[in-house]
């Protein structure tokens, strides 16, 4: 399989990383940006162009990988519909009606369209849902949920105002929040959105919101109270502890461990979480982001969408809670 990198950042780095860990041997990258085309094409030994048109021409890719600025998403995405070329896509925040439409078209016969889901492949969120789906709590009544990472520590190397989080569209915080809503629909079902508090409290030099606390009501009268925030020094922050009939589940990403307690037992149940391993200069562990790209090689190859776990009809879904909670917002 040849494999097109479009956008050669740092997600894009990490991955031609994940696909050279796959075994896979002929991927190419694509960037405007001369120097990036260079440093990937030195780091990691593949060829690099200037434009997505030179490099289906000269390299002939079976797949693309879209690793580019949110904004540019679905221009890529199009692009590989119309060259009949299977996508994976990174997290989405804005245009969620291309994503629809670009859902209705691939329904009607086109290139299979895979939109990342980077959080399902983490060891926690995966043993919340396995011990949520068992009922092993029984019904479940509420969820509290915590994440944030300081914003200027996701690139430490470059300035926010050099790259997309620092636009009010396509800011960090405001990104987070689908990226986070595409594990915990996964688990907990379509949410109806009920309050919003968005705001910029920190310390960031940028016009962009900062903090995101909003409430949910999910199918059966779950209640979930959620806070993503780019504001968490001097370590991430991602904790959540959900109530049952039966019990309660805690999830504590600084203790990396799953707690469950149920009733008529006399101490937690704790289940140790694999750290993974995290590449010089990045926080997150590389694995997930490896165990997405598996299975979307293995849908490639199938040709069963189904092989990959999300759909362009989520990701659009998503962003309507999204765009709805704004709506709601104080």
């Amino acid at each position: 399989m040849r494999m097109l990198v479009i956008g050669l950042g740092s997600m894009g780095k990490r991955r031609i990383r994940n696909l050279q860990t796959l075994g896979v041997k002929n991927i190419g990258g694509v960037d405007p940006r001369e120097d990036r085309r260079e440093e990937s094409a030195s780091k990691f030994a593949v060829p690099t162009f200037s434009s997505v048109e030179e490099a289906v021409a000269a390299f002939a890719p079976s797949a693309l990988v879209i690793a580019t600025p949110p904004d540019r998403h679905m221009d890529y995405a199009f692009f590989g519909y119309r060259h009949r070329l299977p996508c994976f896509i990174e997290a989405s925040v804005v245009d969620a009606d291309k994503i629809l439409e670009l859902h209705n078209l691939i329904r009607e016969g086109g290139p299979i369209m895979a939109p990342s889901c980077t959080m399902r492949y983490f060891p926690g969120p995966a043993k919340v849902k396995e011990l949520i789906r068992a009922g092993a709590i029984g019904k479940v009544l509420n969820i509290n949920y915590h994440t944030g990472q300081y914003l200027k520590d996701w690139h430490p190397w470059e300035p926010i105002e050099s790259y997309y989080v620092s636009k009010r569209l396509t800011g960090g915080c405001r990104e987070i929040v689908p990226f986070e809503l595409t594990w915990l629909n996964d688990v907990f079902g379509e949410p109806k959105p009920l309050a919003c508090l968005r705001d910029r409290v920190g310390d960031m030099s940028v016009d962009i919101d900062d903090i995101y606390h909003f409430w949910l009501r999910y199918p059966g009268g779950t209640l979930a109270n959620i806070t993503i925030e780019v504001l968490s020094r001097p370590e991430v922050t991602r904790e959540m502890r959900v109530l049952g009939t039966m019990g309660q589940v805690v999830f504590s990403a600084t203790e990396n461990v799953v707690r469950m307690r149920t009733l008529g037992s006399d101490a937690w149940t704790q289940f140790e979480l694999h750290r993974g391993r995290a590449e010089d200069g990045y926080i997150n562990a590389e694995e997930p982001y490896v165990g997405e790209l598996c299975d979307f090689l293995q849908a490639v190859e199938t040709n069963n969408p189904a092989a990959f776990p999300n759909t362009l009809l989520n990701d659009y879904a998503v962003l309507q809670t999204l765009c709805a909670l704004e709506r709601l917002a104080v």
